[in-house]
């Protein structure tokens, strides 16, 4: 694992001063600067001049700002850039949970891995590590075997596209993205993260409580390339009770509820996309916030007035709403005033994208392999399935050896065609979002399926508020066939 402090922001005259004179860059000035302006008649910008030129006054200020006056969103004003390398996919999973961050990670779909991997820490002298070493060796080997095999069926199946470089290029990244299926959660990533301090603080705080030695290890190092830059907005660093102990207590305490057990039927029965809850009127929720920001009623007056109208009518004010509006403008803020519960069963492959809409409320279970196995249907079509399915329970068996012993660490070991639940629950401008995204054909073929299912169940229950929903791909044709015209697209000129 390698961490590198990439930069941060620094005050601008500070900087054009910094070789001149003996000045201190830290965003710690920043933040202390912009933390006096409620209560100083001084404007902005003398505030920040006086911060950088006295660090230690501005560390102080903002101690006593932040952790006794308790005005913590101080330290948002200060923001790191970080380089990550060498982390397990799982690891990814658990620092791209925190919402208020920026990421940017290497993507198993275009770039052809190398094999390489994380060994956790608790293996390294265990009897058990050459059973994982085996099995990642297995699963590399074949993935390398299925990269080829699919790429070479691609280009097959496509001549006319495989004669252009661009589409060849495109065939083959294809190819990429269906044979990592086959990987591990162990494989390693890399990325660029961008975290104000405040967020940052949270999350190293969250990492020393984590039962995994790797996520202790990154939080680690995170706090050693701060600290000393910003000393006064990094503070809570170390585990706590809450943070290690809530969830663990709460698992022992279901159990002694008898509550955990899982009905025959449900096994049965799994759904892979289910709308567990939503707002039972949500169009005219929606249409009512459209009416109260637009008039000077009450909500309850609005709410009242749209339950009255015709159901043209109410077509008629989502129309007005969204008429305007471009492929690339998000829909207006009153559309959050629905809200859409899912429960998914995802592979660790598609929970990779999901993860990333961070606006989202997601709460998830562990990977669990008797969730059964998402299988790309290029495997089937290139005759590979049964060998596929052979590895991934192969990897199931050695996932339960570990877990056996070392409960938590086993999920490393089990591939991106493997599942888990989710619970994902979104207001209807976020799901709009989401379907722009995830249902266009440009879309990984995986969270785009979920993504449609997700769309037709909220069309079910809000009919005239979802009118515009789908892929981006789609727009024109959805636009059209609601307003009668194409939707307006501005050129984007060139710089």
């Amino acid at each position: 694992m390698k961490v590198l402090l990439a930069g941060f922001n620094v005050d601008l005259d500070a900087l054009k001063e910094y070789k001149k004179k003996d000045i201190v860059l830290t965003p710690e000035s920043i933040s202390a600067a912009y933390a006096r302006i409620s209560r100083s008649p001084k404007s902005v910008d003398k505030l920040r001049q006086e911060s950088s030129k006295e660090v230690a006054k501005a560390r102080r200020s903002n101690r006593t700002i932040i952790f006794e006056m308790g005005h913590h969103s101080v330290a948002e004003h200060a923001v790191f850039n970080f380089d990550i390398t060498g982390i397990s996919r799982l690891a990814v999973e658990e620092l791209e949970k925190f919402r208020l961050c920026s990421y940017t990670e290497k993507s198993q779909r275009y770039v052809t891995l190398k094999g390489d991997f994380v060994i956790p820490a608790v293996l390294k002298n265990s009897s058990l590590k050459n059973d994982y070493l085996n099995m990642i060796k297995l699963q590399n080997d074949y993935y390398r075997k299925l990269d080829k095999k699919i790429s070479a069926y691609n280009l097959r199946k496509n001549p006319g596209l495989a004669k252009n470089r661009k589409n060849e290029k495109t065939l083959k990244n294809s190819a990429k993205e269906d044979a990592r299926y086959i990987l591990s959660l162990a494989t390693q990533a890399q990325l660029g993260a961008t975290i104000n301090a405040r967020n940052l603080e949270l999350m190293i705080r969250r990492f020393a409580s984590h039962n995994l030695k790797e996520i202790n290890e990154l939080g680690k190092k995170l706090y050693v390339l701060v600290h000393k830059i910003a000393p006064s907005i990094i503070l809570f660093h170390k585990a706590n009770d809450y943070d290690q102990k809530t969830y663990p207590e709460l698992r022992k305490h279901m159990r002694s509820l008898e509550v955990t057990k899982i009905r025959s039927s449900e096994k049965k029965g799994i759904t892979d996309v289910e709308l567990v809850d939503y707002t039972p009127d949500g169009d005219d929720r929606i249409l009512a916030a459209l009416l109260f920001r637009t008039s000077k009623r009450s909500y309850a007056d609005a709410v009242r007035c749209v339950r009255n109208l015709s159901r043209k009518k109410k077509i008629a004010l989502f129309k007005k709403s969204c008429e305007r509006m471009e492929l690339y403008d998000v829909l207006l803020r009153e559309f959050e005033f629905a809200k859409l519960t899912f429960s998914l069963i995802v592979s660790a492959g598609c929970f990779g994208q999901l993860k990333r809409h961070r606006i989202a409320s997601i709460s998830c279970q562990g990977y669990e392999p008797e969730l059964g196995l998402t299988i790309p249907e290029s495997v089937i079509q290139v005759g590979e399935e049964k060998e596929f399915t052979r590895i991934a329970k192969k990897s199931a068996a050695v996932y339960k050896k570990i877990e056996k012993e070392y409960p938590g660490v086993g999920s490393y070991i089990l591939t991106n065609a493997h599942c888990k639940r989710v619970l994902l629950s979104v207001n209807l401008r976020e799901l709009y979002h989401i379907s722009r995204l995830r249902e266009d054909p440009t879309a990984q073929w995986d969270i785009r399926y979920k993504a449609n299912k997700m769309s037709k169940l909220a069309k079910k229950v809000m009919p005239i508020t979802t009118l515009l929903l789908g892929g981006k791909s789609d727009y024109p044709k959805i636009y059209s066939k609601l307003f009668g015209k194409l939707p307006k697209i501005t050129e984007v000129p060139l710089p």
